[in-house]
């Protein structure tokens, strides 16, 4: 008799492991017979503190994004969808003053204007401001982590522009 369960008890998990539900969530809500492109210009950096590579970084990773998660031809002009823009912020804040009156804890920020424009559907254009920021301890140089919080940023600020533009949450 337990031989019996054993065997279904191993039938069983073979049948059910062999059973996977996938969801992907790339929230892409885009009607491919009528928008089959988006163009992607350069976001230029008009921020009054400017971390140079930022511009291409940030104009990459969005185009990267929408490559990735869409069938959409990613070109920088002439698109069925339009993305364009410009950083305006790249600010340093100091945040919490520690007891020796120093800031403890600093603020980075970026904003980036963007102006989307849909071609095919006029009523789903808009102009919208976009800001991240990421704290770091004050004990460190902008230097020494910037390019890692700018990655992180870049990374949110792209998905809030594809989250706005194509999958419409």
């Amino acid at each position: 008799m337990a031989y019996k369960q054993w065997c279904i008890v191993l039938i069983l998990m073979n049948v059910l492991s062999g059973c996977v539900i996938s969801y992907k969530f790339n929230g892409a809500s885009i009607d491919y017979a009528t928008t089959k492109s988006i163009a992607i210009a350069d976001f230029p950096n008009n921020a009054a503190l400017v971390y140079p590579p930022l511009s291409n970084d940030l104009s990459e990773g969005i185009r990267d994004l929408y490559q990735r998660q869409t069938r959409l031809v990613v070109s920088r002009r002439g698109g069925d969808l339009e993305l364009e823009g410009e950083i305006v912020d790249y600010s340093v804040t100091p945040l919490a003053i520690s007891a020796d009156s120093y800031a403890a804890e600093t603020k980075l920020t970026i904003s980036v204007k963007v102006h989307f424009t849909n071609n095919v559907n006029p009523e789903d254009s808009f102009d919208k401001t976009y800001t991240a920021s990421q704290n770091f301890d004050s004990s460190k140089l902008l230097t020494d982590v910037q390019e890692e919080l700018c990655a992180t940023m870049i990374t949110e600020i792209a998905e809030n522009i594809y989250n706005d533009t194509v999958a419409k949450w």
